[in-house]
């Protein structure tokens, strides 16, 4: 069966983004015990190495820019594929926190090079109809990078921390020669980043922005903390990979953000999306002790998670078509700023305050948002 030009760069591009952002991203915070076991790490260099990972994401996305104006929107993407494939690499055959360190980076920076440009290459290689499916179908790929990281670590826990990392090279190595043969290159695309374009896609971007720093924070604040509850608690070693895998499964639903934008609309979904993951953050400080509460918060947050971040794609591309991955980029990097400031804000509060309470403010505070989200499109649709 011959695939559409949405269907080819919707199945490239899912394959991309699942290993940068499904499996890279998060590998680290998987395997984070056994690093500390098997290289007798402290707790300082894990958690210097864990920032290095948001140092290289970001890193990534602001090289993206450039990159695509030179070269057409195809090089950051095959770039980052190449990063998330020799950063699993190394981590795979690290014996010191040094090339530990340069592994974790790199693999790091593979979800700042690829997520972005995606969104230049569907805005002029598919049908202006087929791209709100398109944007959600590649967003959506993290779901399967869970699901597939999921699988990974319950094959380590019979071997080695190791074999999680070389999976996850190989499927990198995979899902770039994927976007080799199904993703069109696209001519660079010169464009003035003078103070008028810049502050013209600041005032589109105003609410997509301030989404991110919301959407963004309660989001790290869940994946940083959920698995900690997991491991305090008596559950099996199998709770934390089956966390991942019910987060990827029923992230699978984010595939329908597209049509679901185009019929509520894109700031509602994106309202709806915080209103969830709200929802599922209160479950987890409020009733962590429940098994049945946890796994009903995973399956909530999926889908809350995956929904949110591929509704920001369809957004910024809707918001402004001609600067799509431009637009997105800037949402992303407000996001990545908001990333690395919740959970050291987060860990300064805990000790006086506790995790449980801590959960259920960063809920109440992702509940909130959305109301706000919501109300103000309201508000809009009445002026205009």
């Amino acid at each position: 069966m011959k695939l559409s030009a949405g269907g080819r760069v919707g199945l490239a591009g899912a394959a991309v983004v699942g290993v940068a952002f499904g499996m890279a991203r998060y590998a680290y915070g998987l395997t984070l015990p056994d690093i500390r076991q098997d290289l007798g790490l402290s707790e300082l260099v894990l958690g210097l190495v864990a920032s290095a990972t948001f140092a290289g994401y970001l890193a990534g996305l602001l090289l993206t820019g450039p990159l695509a104006t030179r070269h057409g929107s195809r090089t950051p993407t095959t770039i980052g594929g190449a990063c998330g494939a020799l950063g699993a690499v190394i981590v795979t055959v690290a014996q010191s926190p040094w090339l530990l360190a340069l592994g974790v980076i790199l693999a790091g920076s593979a979800g700042g090079f690829v997520w972005a440009p995606y969104s230049d290459i569907v805005t002029r290689s598919v049908p202006l109809r087929q791209q709100p499916r398109t944007l959600a179908i590649i967003t959506t790929g993290t779901s399967g990078g869970l699901v597939l990281l999921g699988g990974l670590a319950a094959l380590a826990a019979l071997g080695s921390w190791r074999l999680i990392w070389a999976g996850t090279a190989l499927a990198a190595v995979a899902a770039a020669a994927a976007n080799l043969r199904l993703v069109p290159r696209t001519r660079p695309d010169p464009r003035p980043d003078g103070p008028r374009s810049t502050s013209s896609l600041a005032r589109a971007l105003r609410v997509p922005a301030a989404y991110s720093v919301v959407y963004f924070a309660v989001v790290v604040i869940y994946f940083t903390y959920a698995a900690d509850i997991l491991d305090r608690g008596v559950l099996p070693a199998a709770a934390v990979p089956a966390l991942y895998a019910a987060i990827g499964l029923s992230g699978m639903v984010g595939v329908a953000t597209g049509a679901a934008a185009q019929r509520l609309g894109t700031s509602r979904v994106a309202a709806l999306s915080l209103v969830t993951v709200g929802a599922a953050l209160a479950l987890l400080g409020l009733a962590s002790d429940s098994l049945t509460a946890t796994a009903v918060s995973a399956c909530i947050f999926g889908a809350g998670y995956m929904t949110g971040s591929a509704v920001l794609a369809v957004w910024t591309a809707e918001l402004v078509p001609d600067r799509a991955g431009a637009a997105f980029t800037g949402c992303l990097v407000v996001g990545a700023i908001s990333s690395v400031a919740a959970p050291a804000l987060a860990g300064a509060v805990i000790p006086g305050l506790g995790l449980g309470p801590l959960l259920a403010l960063t809920a109440a505070v992702s509940l909130l948002s959305g109301v706000t989200l919501m109300l103000h499109r309201s508000s809009a649709g009445k002026a205009n």
